[in-house]
């Protein structure tokens, strides 16, 4: 009857960590955010929850896949470029921003593993050469449509506003 009851036991502890939250979660830590306007103090903020959290998923000890989406006015935040006479050109906020905007978005790409795509209807609207965009951002025919079958595979769909 002991020999019974320990099988038993030991089948719900091994089916309880087949099912654990934890499992589940890292479904969960899938992530999109989308960037199509001009603040730098907007921008700033998102890096910042980008950074967040990846730190909670990591804590959580969950594999969080990030994707980070540049769109319209988003452009601003992927170049050096002054974008002189576009709708995205360069304001004196902006400027004395940038190298610290770049820099976050740089670690994020290359430290932290996020996904960072950049639509290339954008670019190709402005005539931005792709060679003037910072490395480790990947074109995307269309930013919105990018992250519409993110979100349809499952990507939690985030803005800060």
């Amino acid at each position: 009857m002991k020999t019974l009851l320990r099988l038993i036991s030991s089948a719900f502890i091994v089916l309880a960590m087949l099912v654990s939250p934890v499992q589940a979660a890292d479904d969960g830590a899938k992530v999109v955010y989308h960037v199509d306007f001009k603040d730098p103090t907007r921008y700033s903020a998102t890096l910042t929850s980008i950074n967040n959290i990846m730190n909670f998923y990591e804590s959580e000890l969950m594999e969080p896949e990030v994707h980070l989406v540049f769109v319209g006015y988003g452009l601003r935040f992927t170049t050096n470029d002054a974008l002189k006479g576009t709708p995205y050109e360069h304001d004196k906020e902006l400027l004395e921003r940038r190298d610290e905007l770049k820099g976050r978005l740089q670690s994020l790409i290359d430290v932290r593993g996020v996904k960072v795509h950049l639509c290339d209807k954008t670019r190709d609207e402005v005539g931005l050469p792709t060679d003037k965009v910072y490395s480790g951002i990947e074109m995307t025919k269309s930013g919105v449509a990018k992250i519409a079958i993110l979100q349809s595979e499952g990507f939690a769909y985030l803005k800060i506003q």
